[in-house]
């Protein structure tokens, strides 16, 4: 993975999962907080049947990659996504957001038909 300006996306496999580096500051600060080594663990993303919009989004850190699992390497964080969930998120842009409202993930989905207005539900 080559890293591009610092507010830029870093480029990943073509239809791979895309991780700005906000998002990364964050993920590194959550995985050392709850003590899981980026050697062996990683964010996991996935996708599951619910949400206002029929889909939702799975975000959560895992101790190590499962066996069919694509693996996507930025620098010193891993994300795993299992083969299901990858139908829906191949071309995904993961960014982390700070506003005065809210604060958190944001998932920019070019898959995405339509999604609700909080953001975590979609459908495809």
């Amino acid at each position: 993975m080559t890293a591009v300006t610092e507010d830029a996306p870093k480029t990943a496999p073509a239809k791979g999962i895309q991780v700005t580096e906000k998002a990364l500051a964050r993920i590194r600060t959550a995985m050392a907080k709850e003590n899981i080594s980026p050697q062996q663990g990683g964010l996991r993303l996935g996708v599951q049947g619910g949400g206002c919009s029929g889909l939702s989004y799975n975000i959560r850190f895992d101790t190590q990659p499962r066996e069919r699992d694509r693996i996507f390497q930025f620098d010193d964080v891993r994300v795993f996504v299992d083969p299901k969930s990858f139908i829906y998120l191949h071309g995904m842009t993961l960014d982390y957001q700070e506003t005065l409202m809210q604060q958190g993930f944001v998932f920019t989905n070019p898959n995405a038909s339509k999604s609700c207005g909080c953001g975590t539900s979609f459908s495809g």
